[in-house]
């Protein structure tokens, strides 16, 4: 992922004053942040809080961070290992509903599935001199906290709050808000970052212990989604405690001038130079998002799934694309529905007017959650999408420079 991929979408939709001056997020009022700190309308309204606008840099920061934790398991021989950083910023006088993260700093933390609690000795006194040495230098506080989950691409995000998470956010909302410095978490997946070019993260804050949604099987974006199991593979076991936050990206004059030149003048080069599937890291993770989705399908029993054939007979199954696997569960079978669905023809999605596949294209699409057979091939298109557009980007530079020389 590239520094024009990471702020290529520096937008300002829902504030009017950083339409009109995109520096207005790095200056502030003294007296009317004091007034706004100090009258804290957020501890009257759970929800209060609707956006947070993130610079350039502190996204940059964060998933360089996130990113390290990914190499530095894997390069162990294990897992990619969580990793967590505090934010700095401060709510905004001007659009007092936004919540602004100016920088980020990363902490001496690792954690695992969930789990990332700054409970250490050194890391609570590392937390304690930085915010010393910060309050010599900077106008902003400590106003939230980010960490990673690093899990496997799937068809749904990693972005939520967990069990952990939410003790964590509260713990520290109880301690900040009434002192008028409102805490935020950012949650950031960078597996699912690298795989799709583009900065995967979410905001959130927490509902306090005694609210009650009044609105049923309600989700952290607002949606209502009431499959359970659905619910839970979105936004964890805790849906209804927090609450998601607009993001937003704002970027200077002068940024956004630097960035401009740099793209005209250098970054066109890894542009056309670098492919997202064909680097290292996506590399590695190909063969294993495969391999799991071939597991799914594997587990399936035929004679109850929608996509049985009618037909039966031997060990071969129709797979996603109309072709045919050499099984179920085999890595070789799906792999060659990834083939079928990327060649030259284009994605064929099933349906049961093929006469190939008993699944439709809703289920295909994910409409049918209860169908596990139809989020498995979800996951087979998600795969085979990033596999085909890769193919073009390489096929298209092909023509264009190889080509255009022979």
């Amino acid at each position: 992922m590239t520094a024009a991929a990471a702020t290529s979408n520096t937008t300002s939709s829902s504030s009017p004053a950083s339409s009109t001056d995109p520096n207005s997020r790095y200056t502030f009022n003294d007296e009317a942040l004091a007034t706004l700190r100090k009258s804290s309308p957020w501890k009257d309204d759970p929800k209060y809080f609707t956006a947070a606008a993130i610079s350039p840099s502190a996204v940059m920061k964060m998933m360089t961070h996130c990113h390290s934790g990914v190499e530095k398991g894997v390069k162990k021989g294990g897992n990619p290992i969580e990793v967590m950083g505090l934010l700095l910023g401060r709510p905004d006088p001007q659009t007092p509903r936004t919540l602004v993260v100016t920088d980020v700093f990363p902490l001496p933390i690792e954690g695992f599935e969930t789990r990332v609690i700054a409970d250490d000795g050194d890391v609570i006194n590392h937390m304690i001199a930085l915010g010393e040495s910060l309050e010599h230098t900077r106008k902003e506080k400590f106003m939230g906290w980010y960490h990673s989950h690093p899990f496997d691409v799937g068809i749904h995000s990693h972005c939520f709050l967990s069990q952990t998470d939410i003790s964590t956010q509260l713990q520290w909302q109880r301690a900040e808000d009434p002192h008028g410095n409102p805490f935020l978490a950012i949650v950031v997946d960078p597996l699912r970052s690298l795989a799709k070019g583009h900065p995967e993260l979410k905001a959130f804050r927490a509902y306090p212990p005694e609210y009650t949604n009044p609105i049923p099987n309600q989700c952290p974006d607002g949606s209502i989604i009431n499959e359970e199991q659905l619910r839970l593979e979105k936004w964890g076991s805790c849906s209804g405690a927090y609450y998601e936050l607009q993001v937003e990206y704002f970027m200077s004059t002068g940024a956004r001038n630097v960035l401009s030149l740099l793209n005209r003048n250098f970054l066109w080069m890894r542009a056309l130079g670098s492919t997202t599937m064909c680097e290292k890291e996506a590399r590695g993770r190909y063969p294993e998002r495969v391999e799991k989705v071939a597991m799914k399908i594997g587990k399936l029993d035929p004679s109850s799934s929608s996509s049985s054939n009618s037909g039966g007979g031997g060990g071969d199954t129709t797979m996603p694309g109309g072709g045919r696997g050499r099984s179920r569960g085999s890595v070789g079978g799906v792999a060659a529905a990834l083939d079928e669905m990327t060649s030259s023809s284009g994605p064929k999605i099933p349906s049961s007017a093929d006469g190939n596949s008993g699944i439709s294209k809703e289920e295909y699409d994910g409409g049918n959650n209860n169908d596990e057979f139809g989020k498995a091939c979800q996951e087979v298109v998600e795969i085979a999408t990033e596999k085909l557009v890769g193919n073009i980007a390489q096929m298209t530079k092909k023509s264009l420079f190889s080509d255009a020389v022979a």
